[in-house]
């Protein structure tokens, strides 16, 4: 609580709808409050924070007038700001991409997914259009928690726009596993907008392990404790299971009208056991699997005929969209069938209700029913699992659960079933059905005190705290960037100088990675800039390299720079045409006893190839299976380390690579070559990206610019950029800079 209250700055939270629907009357405008969801769980944030809520209103006029007067009222009442969207485009994008593309594909129904490019741009515009009204009112110390699949691009959007912001997302259904996720063809996209917020929330640990998994395999980002760098920014991605207001179902059993409710339906049902379910009217929550399972229960379980029933809440949804119409279609002719195979006079299988219902009337529901049925296919959270457990003041009733419920994992003292295994359904429900008192008590216990642990109010000020947290460190990572007074600093260094050394590393560096090895050939841009840089007299241009130095004398020779070639075994003087070996203290015997080693893992690991540079071997594992291939070099590290010991031999792990070679040789040591010559240099320039590159910069004299490329990670440079097209920028401004001396 506490450091909700010392955060400064607004909260402004965006989703697709306001917690408030606007309705046009005879009489004007009517404002509904939305009771429950995302609403009841940030309502408590109001109290200790300013806050500001941004979203569709429910209509949409072209009225100034009538927008003036609901955005006044909103924003009086409601402290909401409304977005009048144009309704042609909102529909594509409500009822196209998001409901018949994101919303089936996450929750794994492929085969209800649609791939419309004017759907796709229809979500696109719109929340181009959340990013132009947030653009109006942003502050730079405002915090916005951006809600849900509706709006994956708009983290992103807003970040171009206001860099300094702190953004949180938060998405409320499945994420997909990466081989789902790859289906969509828009998926760099939507995982390029996810990737401007500072902090993403999932509801379970599984989806965020898929999104970080979707992230390496499409984008090449890797994870390092929960987090991953995007243009030198820290991106966290983290699990916030979203709670209930405990308190508000613990106590209904206290209300008049509750009890009321609960009376009347004892004498209804005659005091037969309940079996409940409760969904909205959705393909993904398994209604009529459900109810296929409840059938061959009662024909399993004769025994249990006309002493149970089962009470199908079904909310309607999305009542336009065909698919939806049609599952409509089909759980009315399933009711209708197993009742009319069942049935008996004073005696109906499955009560069927298509209503929503208060919560007056839903808590009473919860209170008379002996088991809750909460078996969907796929769901993100799933809250009536919560609801009904802390309903029942008295810990008793029993919860049958699917293991595709986000809900699962927070509720593992549930009976845990496959929402697909009808047998274990039936089995479930008649030990459900005959659970002693003690033992339903004995699991429901830590379940209750779980909920109330992580509640609704804990579940926003955990997610905010976190955010908070990203807010704090980010700086960590933005002061060692070089842009801004960094940039010109490094240029006007340059410019002053008479004798500079420029250090560079190639791969990674200079030119991005490439499938292959012998696909890196460099461009005639960057044979240009190495060139001019090299004609200055003023300059001394090195290439420090892990390429064999039979390619580096292909690519580079002819440019007037010098050379250095695997790691620092090999070298080159501008002038020279021969190379010059280090050390051969090591022999090449070791290759011998090496190589087979390397080629097992090679024949192990499809898309890995050796390459012998000579002095040294070298496993690639880039074009391999991300997670494979990561698994595979961490084997190999540790097998090729009993074969090293005692042996002028080093073991080392790249980007994308395990290398071998002898011990004494690395870039830092062939970087002295040069750092030792006199007059020593006055501006030194070394620039790489991965931990070859380290042992460079640690040699580096005092007031010397060292830069990592790449993902920010631990590094011994002072700076870092994003990426290789930044550092090529950088070498053209340094060429523009010196022709103005």
């Amino acid at each position: 609580m506490e450091e909700v209250e010392k955060r400064a700055g607004r909260l402004v939270i965006v989703s697709n709808r306001l917690p408030v629907s606007v309705e046009r009357t005879e009489d004007g405008f009517a404002y509904h409050p939305s009771v429950g969801g995302l609403a009841t769980s940030l309502a408590a944030l109001r109290e200790q924070q300013e806050m500001l809520w941004i979203g569709w209103p429910g209509l949409t006029t072209d009225d100034p007038a009538e927008q003036a007067e609901i955005e006044e009222r909103l924003r009086q009442e409601f402290n909401a700001l409304p977005l009048f969207l144009p309704p042609e485009t909102f529909e594509l994008f409500y009822l196209g991409f998001s409901n018949r593309t994101i919303w089936p594909l996450f929750h794994y129904f492929t085969q209800y997914a649609h791939y419309e490019v004017k759907e796709w741009e229809a979500y696109r515009e719109i929340n181009e259009l959340f990013a132009q009204k947030l653009s109006e009112i942003v502050q730079p110390d405002d915090r916005l928690w951006i809600q849900d699949y509706q709006l994956m691009l708009l983290p992103m959007m807003v970040r171009r726009r206001h860099p300094e912001v702190t953004i949180g997302f938060f998405l409320h259904i499945p994420f997909p596993s990466s081989e789902i996720f790859r289906i969509l063809p828009w998926r760099e996209a939507v995982l390029e907008g996810l990737l401007g917020a500072d902090l993403i929330g999932f509801h379970s640990f599984n989806y965020a392990r898929h999104f970080f998994s979707s992230l390496l395999r499409l984008m090449g980002l890797e994870q390092e404790y929960s987090q991953v760098i995007v243009d030198g920014r820290p991106v966290r991605a983290d699990t916030f299971p979203l709670g209930i207001d405990v308190e508000r179902f613990r106590s209904a059993h206290e209300y008049p009208a509750v009890q009321h409710r609960v009376a009347e339906l004892h004498q209804q049902t005659q005091e037969r056991k309940i079996v409940l379910s409760v969904d909205r009217l959705d393909f993904t929550k398994g209604i009529l699997e459900r109810m296929k399972a409840f059938e061959a229960f009662l024909l399993a379980k004769p025994e249990w005929q006309e002493q149970v029933s089962l009470i199908t809440l079904c909310v309607p949804s999305r009542t336009d969209v065909p698919e939806y119409a049609s599952l409509k279609r089909q759980v009315d002719e399933m009711v209708g069938r197993i009742n009319g195979r069942f049935g008996r006079p004073g005696w109906v299988p499955i009560w069927y209700l298509y209503r929503s219902l208060p919560f007056e009337e839903l808590a009473p529901l919860y209170l008379i029913s002996d088991v809750a049925l909460v078996t969907p296919l796929r769901d993100g959270m799933n809250l009536v699992a919560k609801e009904y457990l802390a309903t029942r003041a008295d810990g008793t009733g029993v919860l049958v659960l699917s293991e595709t419920a986000g809900s699962a994992e927070e509720l593992g003292e549930a009976l845990i079933v496959n929402p697909h295994d009808r047998e274990e359904i039936v089995a479930a429900l008649n030990r459900a059905l005959t659970m002693p008192v003690e033992e339903q008590k004995t699991r429901n216990r830590p379940m209750l005190e779980r909920l109330k642990r992580y509640d609704t109010r804990r579940w926003a000020e955990d997610f905010l705290s976190q955010l908070e947290r990203m807010r704090r460190i980010r700086p960590r990572y933005q002061q060692k960037s070089l842009e801004g007074e960094r940039w010109e600093a490094l240029l006007e260094a340059y410019r002053q100088a008479e004798r500079r050394l420029l250090l560079l590393d190639y791969d990674g560096t200079l030119l991005g990675f490439v499938s292959r090895a012998e696909l890196a050939e460099p461009d005639e841009e960057l044979r240009s800039l190495l060139r001019r840089l090299a004609s200055d007299s003023r300059n001394t241009v090195v290439v420090i390299s892990g390429r064999d130095h039979v390619t580096l004398q292909s690519w580079l020779g002819d440019l007037g720079v010098h050379l250095v070639g695997e790691h620092g075994a090999r070298f080159r003087w501008k002038d020279s045409t021969e190379w010059e070996l280090v050390s051969d203290a090591a022999g090449d015997e070791w290759q011998e006893q090496i190589r087979p080693v390397l080629e097992v893992y090679v024949d192990r690991t499809p898309g890995a190839h050796l390459e012998d540079k000579g002095t040294s071997l070298v496993w690639h594992y880039r074009m391999a299976e991300p997670e494979l291939g990561s698994i595979r070099a961490m084997e190999l590290m540790n097998t090729l380390e009993g074969y090293i010991v005692n042996t002028p031999l080093h073991v080392m792990q790249g980007n994308k690579v395990v290398e071998v070679k002898p011990s004494e040789v690395n870039k830092g040591r062939a970087a002295r070559r040069w750092l030792r010559t006199e007059p020593h240099h006055n501006f030194i320039l070394a620039i790489g990206d991965d931990v070859t590159d380290e042992d460079t910069f640690s040699v580096l004299p005092e007031g010397s610019w060292a830069v990592k490329v790449g993902a920010a990670t631990q590094s011994r440079a002072g700076y870092d950029l994003p990426g290789p097209e930044d550092v090529r920028r950088l070498l053209a401004a340094m060429l523009e800079t010196a022709s103005k001396t």
